[in-house]
């Protein structure tokens, strides 16, 4: 086995869930892949935990669109349900064989799909205990997505996630500790003002809480986050590069927030998809998430958000649920990041005093 495969699984286990004797671990993941789960398996039963793999088939999700009726459709997934609800921890691997296999069906049917996904969203914001871990294992579609070669994109992914280290654990917990200066310059604030080329919003964060990420939710990580008071946002937003969601790529979306909610959206294709995730409830027109990237190892945009919202030098704005532990009371069946670059001519202001410009930090 690759040598960062081991290093990869050691850093999940020990270092973002956590694992002590007695935890039941979901690893949610395709048959792609099958490496990473084998080393996940043997490194919680080191750990003294109870593996439990939930497999899918390559495209699953793309059958059930394609040959389910619509009950099919919005079933919820009861073993997955059960597991969120009771397991102290899962695992989610992204391990795609086709990343776009939900572009082409109809908005309703995809709604339909994330309304099901709902109650298992909630119950990971819901439960404070739950160590939950989402990932990626390099896959050909991931790398073609990325117009990467296979062997450039495993090198890509396992450098991001520091698996290349000879001791990645360390090299996350100083990334937490680099962090904590960015928190300090909005933890205890109110205004926040973003302008740039793509963007011309103000939001409050008064009386939320920042959340320093350096691997122990997400892998790779680097970013800090919180969710802004909800009815706060006001003016535009063009996202820089496409909104993927669920395997649907989005490209051009652009926003307009009126005391919090998005009251214009327009994207140069998959329009009719992004409003109809729009209209899914009553909490998806609302943000639940404002993110600054902090990941400097991230420069490119290769397709897929686990990676992209953490690029340094952007922030990110997720529609929908969000995290409780923020603060946040906005409550959805979507989680949908969109992302903005900072890099070129932009600045944050934080009650009035310049902190961030041209994707930096002011020192």
């Amino acid at each position: 086995m690759d040598k960062r495969i081991q290093n990869f699984a050691k850093t999940l286990v020990n270092h973002s869930a956590r694992i002590i004797p007695g935890d039941r671990v979901a690893i949610e993941a395709t048959t792609a892949a099958e490496p990473l789960v084998r080393a996940l398996y043997q490194e919680i039963l080191n750990q003294g935990g109870f593996p439990y793999p939930l497999l899918k088939i390559p495209e699953q999700n793309k059958t059930l669109l394609e040959f389910g009726n619509d009950q099919q459709i919005a079933h919820v997934d009861q073993l997955r349900h059960q597991a969120y609800q009771e397991f102290e921890s899962r695992f989610r691997i992204y391990s795609q064989v086709n990343p776009q296999q939900l572009t082409g069906f109809a908005p309703k049917k995809q709604a339909a799909f994330q309304q099901s996904l709902s109650p298992i969203l909630a119950t990971q914001l819901e439960r404070d205990e739950f160590k939950w871990v989402t990932t990626l294992f390099p896959t050909q579609a991931y790398a073609d997505q990325a117009n990467m070669s296979l062997e450039d994109y495993q090198d890509f992914v396992y450098s991001a996630c520091l698996a290349d280290q000879d001791n990645p654990i360390k090299k996350w917990q100083d990334v937490k500790e680099n962090q904590k200066k960015y928190l300090a310059k909005f933890q205890g604030h109110d205004l926040v003002q973003l302008k740039g080329p793509n963007i011309d919003l103000s939001l409050s964060v008064k009386d939320r809480t920042f959340v320093n990420c350096y691997g122990t939710h997400n892998m790779p990580d680097g970013e800090i986050f919180t969710g802004p008071v909800e009815t706060s946002l006001n003016g535009w937003v063009r996202y820089t590069y496409p909104a993927v969601y669920e395997g649907v790529m989005v490209k051009g979306v652009e926003l307009i927030f009126e005391d919090g909610k998005v009251i214009k959206a327009t994207a140069e294709d998959q329009e009719a998809y992004l409003l109809q995730l729009l209209d899914s409830d009553a909490g998806s027109r609302y943000v639940g998430e404002f993110a600054v990237g902090t990941n400097q190892g991230i420069q490119q945009f290769t397709g897929n958000i686990l990676f992209d919202e953490k690029i340094g030098g952007t922030i990110h704005i997720a529609l929908g649920s969000g995290y409780p532990e923020t603060g946040s009371k906005n409550k959805s069946a979507i989680h949908w990041d969109m992302i903005c670059d900072m890099r070129h001519d932009s600045t944050i202001t934080v009650d009035g005093d310049l902190v961030y410009q041209d994707g930096q930090f002011i020192k």
